[in-house]
């Protein structure tokens, strides 16, 4: 897991409903960050459906169906 100021974190879950053009990431500790979909070309390019069909591994990466690249929490943080 991500180790960010004394805490381990992980990702529960993503939602893309909650703001237009935005990814929520749900950590593990409660915490939601909110990134704009732009930082990741990969899902920008995705529909809403692909967008959907995305899986957690390990509580540290995420990808999608349609994407061969796997994203870390790290990506998100910037840990």
């Amino acid at each position: 897991m991500c180790k960010f100021k004394d805490t381990t974190l992980g990702i529960k879950k993503l939602d893309f409903s909650l703001k237009r053009g935005a990814m929520a990431v749900f950590l593990t500790d409660g915490r939601v960050v909110i990134v704009p979909i732009s930082m990741f070309p990969d899902i920008k390019r995705l529909t809403k459906a692909q967008r959907e069909d995305y899986m957690i591994m390990d509580d540290q990466y995420f990808s999608f169906e349609k994407l061969s690249r796997i994203f870390s929490v790290k990506d998100v943080l910037s840990c």
